[in-house]
């Protein structure tokens, strides 16, 4: 190449590279321009979000921190004695005696329900309920409302609260006149979030005449795998306080009349009624039975003079009965006393002792009695003062006359029993009678013979709503007697001879019957199942929870 071809090529290597750094500082600038723009973007986001994110803040601060939350689990590890806790049923009380001071209530969360910045809570204590307001002021916050809606039902808390008057009742809950505006609210132990069954479900009414009763209905099988939770219906609340009151009116009756409360073994040698019937245990090297009835060892009692006599404790019945009314365990109300001349004169005592038990009832729990009703169909219960007492005899003329064919002797079946307990009540009125003289071949082997008919014994049933609720009978006090009778009942005497021994060293006529507890609440309430009135039932098919 020439050198004329050199300088032309080196010319326009330098043009084109000139053009170039044209180019390039071009782009430069354009990148320079669009990079402050962009950083100044850049700057007036961060100022924007930093202003917005101080906003967030400040909307963010929980000013009720500190005024609810979980509790640390309760170990008794201190006491709060500031916190005074008061009862829902007395809230009215405390309003009136202090006004305008807050209140500690303790309760289970009955149902709530949030509502943008409110919660409302119905706070439930065994049946008394009132309706709780959390909403959003200077003291609560946003968070703790959102906490309170938070909680599952039938926990238990915490709240502290002002009660205030509402100028409309609230039918939902007992407390009507007022609710509680929580300003502190603690959950003290939580409950798991599905439930079983829900207690708005159980507690729904049972009625023949209420066409929406049955909508909903929670099945006595799930109620009773689930008992903890059922037993928390304002019905069975009520249903146990009256449970709770027989027991309370018998022992108070009885003590006012000279008896003495005693307690006897549940673990014995031998079958206490005869017969098969008993559950066996293992018992060290041997067998023993759980008892069929406290009935020897009262009479032993009478024996060791003294004279009146009563107890409450389980028996035991080992009969595959899957009825209405059967338990394989259940509480025993017995009772046992001297006499002087005739067994009349217990037959007497036991049936004002009841007379007294259902005024009682009928005077000191109205309330319980109204919160059953509530849910199910409950008829007064109707008795005379003093009771009708008919004898055997006359009740099975009373069935021959519509028409039902039984022997002299024959017992009677339940179905009998039913029908004469309506024949009774159509024609006296009343849904509680003493029935007597009943036929010696279907009593126990301790149960005196009448004396004027070999037929017939000096015992008695007592029945409710046409159901038996109490069996008993003058016993025999003479041992030679006692084991005539035993060895007719093919009883193996060597196993009752404590027993007999006892008659051996003197003991007075005496006479006495046994009640099932829960059969008494269970009639005179109406109810259909003695189920409902065993806290935790037993029969054939159950052994849990």
């Amino acid at each position: 190449m020439g050198i004329d071809e050199k300088t032309n090529v080196a010319a326009e290597a330098n043009e084109t590279g000139e053009t170039q750094s044209k180019k390039a500082a071009k782009k430069l600038a354009k990148e320079a321009v669009k990079a402050a723009k962009k950083a100044e973007y850049k700057a007036a986001a961060a100022a924007t979000s930093g202003a917005s994110g101080n906003n967030d803040a400040e909307a963010a601060k929980d000013y009720s921190e500190g005024k609810y939350g979980a509790s640390k689990l309760i170990q008794s590890q201190e006491r709060h004695e500031d916190r005074i806790f008061t009862r829902v049923s007395d809230l009215s009380q405390f309003a009136e005696k202090y006004p305008n001071q807050s209140v500690w209530v303790r309760g289970r969360v009955h149902t709530s329900r949030c509502k943008g910045k409110q919660c409302f809570l119905i706070l439930r204590q065994q049946s008394s309920t009132v309706q709780c307001l959390i909403a959003v002021n200077d003291v609560v916050s946003k968070q703790m409302v959102k906490f309170s809606g938070s909680i599952n039902k039938e926990s238990i808390i915490d709240l502290r609260a002002k009660i205030v008057a509402v100028s409309s009742k609230i039918e939902s809950c007992t407390e009507q006149n007022l609710e509680l505006a929580a300003f502190e609210i603690y959950l003290v132990s939580s409950a798991k979030p599905q439930l079983p069954l829900q207690i708005e479900d159980a507690s729904r009414p049972e009625k023949n005449n209420d066409p929406n009763s049955l909508q909903i209905r929670v099945n006595q099988d799930t109620r009773l795998d689930n008992r903890v939770l059922d037993l928390r219906t304002p019905a069975n609340q009520a249903i146990f306080r009256l449970e709770a009151g027989v027991c309370r009116l018998f022992r108070d009756i009885l003590a006012r009349n000279g008896f003495t409360e005693i307690h006897t073994p549940k673990i014995i040698s031998a079958a206490s009624e005869g017969g098969a019937n008993v559950f066996t245990v293992s018992y060290f090297k041997d067998s023993a039975y759980l008892a069929q009835s406290p009935q020897l060892y009262k009479q032993m009692a009478i024996a060791a003079d003294f004279e009146k006599v009563y107890t409450v404790g389980a028996v035991f019945r080992a009969e595959d009965s899957n009825t209405h009314r059967h338990l394989t365990e259940f509480v025993g109300l017995d009772l046992e006393m001297t006499f002087k001349y005739h067994y009349h004169e217990v037959l007497d005592t036991i049936g004002n002792t009841f007379t007294e038990i259902f005024k009682g009832l009928r005077d000191e729990y109205a309330t319980e009695i109204t919160a059953v009703a509530n849910q199910y169909d409950v008829e007064p219960f109707k008795f005379l003062e003093p009771p009708l007492r008919l004898e055997y005899a006359q009740g099975v003329a009373m069935l021959r006359e519509v028409g039902i064919e039984m022997g002299d002797e024959e017992d009677l079946s339940t179905p009998n029993e039913k029908l004469l307990g309506r024949l009774v009540k159509a024609k006296y009125d009343t849904d509680f009678y003493i029935l007597d003289k009943f036929p010696l071949a279907v009593r126990p082997f301790y149960t005196m013979p009448d004396p004027n008919n070999p037929k017939w014994s000096n015992s008695y049933d007592m029945f409710m709503r046409g159901e038996e609720i109490l069996s008993g009978a003058q016993r025999i006090h003479d041992p030679d007697y006692l084991i005539e009778r035993a060895k007719h009942h093919a009883i193996d005497i060597s196993k009752i001879a404590s027993y007999i021994e006892a008659f051996r060293f003197g003991c007075p006529p005496h006479a006495g019957g046994g009640i099932g507890m829960e059969r008494v609440v269970m009639l005179y309430l109406g109810l259909d199942n003695i189920r409902k009135t065993s806290m935790f039932p037993r029969d054939p098919k159950r052994l849990t929870p």
